[in-house]
């Protein structure tokens, strides 16, 4: 199990590992879906944390009429932060998306609220089109002034809240993991709310793509932002001029989990901009999978991707083909690379033919 990543109210949080666990844990301590199923677990066992903070702070929603707390009285209700690029939100949106179908029809309501990390996550077109392309067809709030964040004293993407139909929150869960022990605690609110039909099996899950669960045991490369505020292990000679174009070169040996440019480019607070044809990002790395957050100004951009100088061929990640040709656009994260055989260092170069690609950050799974 990978370490937990250090985080702030707008850092992204990895896998919850043991650590951490016992931070976020409630009394129904372990094996929890099997007690539930054996039908020992009560609701009474499950704390009260306080009580859905008001809704009212989101600048538009998606998929329902604006929601309100007394409109959720009756219901189970599901919290949940995310935001389109966010990987770890990617991968534990599966569960959420299982969740919701299987249990609508017995008092469960999914409630997301996407509060943006990048700028251009605030264009509430952008969250249309992921909520088309992701098929979420639950109500989403739209936070982009972070009100219902600071409601909820949120600091993580993502983050669950479970709240009976009382409206008291009665279980968190920061980061990716816990999803049984979630479910459980859905299933037995929803009994307590007299829910019909209720069933204690498992929601059955399928992640595909950016998706699927990462490979957790060969995963040796952190998330890593490409913006000069917060990013690692820049490596091109000379370092970075901030906020001003200037000609990057690569090194000519890049250490595990650095990275460098080539070409014109300017490096801002939280994006590279490509500022001429045919620059170049590359970045040595350790993991099964590669994603790029990534998007253009408003026309397609072809790209190129190569590992260790060669066509990904099979190694190739959903957006691009076996040469490694894809297309760029609206911005969004783009898997670059699935690797299909052993994990190990490979270098990734991604070349533009043309200027005005952004660049945010890298991650991995």
């Amino acid at each position: 199990m990978p370490p937990v990543e250090t985080s702030v109210p707008i850092r992204r949080r990895l896998f919850i590992g043991a650590a951490a666990a016992a931070l976020v844990a409630t009394p129904l301590g372990l094996n929890t879906f099997a007690r539930a199923q054996a039908g020992r677990t009560k609701p009474s066992d499950l704390p009260v944390e306080g009580r859905l903070p008001s809704l009212a702070g989101a600048t538009g929603w998606i998929n329902t009429a604006p929601l309100t707390p007394a409109d959720l009285r009756g219901k189970v209700v599901l919290v949940q932060f995310w935001t389109y690029t966010c990987i770890n939100w990617l991968r534990a949106h599966p569960y959420v998306r299982a969740w919701a179908d299987k249990y609508k029809d017995r008092g469960l309501v999914v409630v997301g609220v996407h509060t943006p990390e990048f700028a251009f996550e605030k264009d509430i077109e952008n969250v249309q089109r992921a909520v088309h392309d992701m098929k979420i067809g639950y109500p989403v709030a739209i936070d982009s002034d972070y009100a219902i964040w600071r409601a909820f004293e949120n600091q993580y993407w993502p983050a669950f809240y479970v709240v009976d139909a009382q409206g008291r929150i009665r279980h968190h869960q920061f980061g990716e993991g816990g999803y049984e022990q979630s479910e459980a605690v859905i299933q037995r609110l929803l009994d307590e709310a007299g829910a019909r039909g209720a069933t204690y099996d498992a929601a059955s899950v399928v992640g595909r793509g950016a998706e699927a669960a990462a490979d957790w045991a060969n995963l040796k490369s952190p998330e890593n932002y490409v913006g000069h505020e917060r990013t690692d292990n820049f490596s091109s000679p000379g370092g970075a001029a901030v906020g001003k174009s200037r000609n990057y070169t690569i090194p000519a040996r890049l250490p595990l989990n650095h990275w460098a440019l080539s070409g014109a480019w300017t490096m801002e607070d939280d994006l590279v901009a490509l500022n001429a044809a045919e620059g170049r990002i590359t970045y040595r790395f350790h993991a099964r999978d590669l994603h790029l957050v990534m998007g253009s100004l408003g026309r397609p951009i072809r790209f190129r991707v190569k590992i260790d100088g060669a066509p990904p061929r099979a190694d190739h990640g959903a957006d691009i083909d076996a040469e490694g040709w894809g297309i760029v656009q609206e911005p969004r994260l783009h898997q670059l690379v699935r690797q299909s055989g052993s994990i190990g260092e490979r270098t990734f170069e991604i070349e533009f033919a043309d200027a005005g690609v952004r660049a945010y950050a890298f991650t991995f799974g």
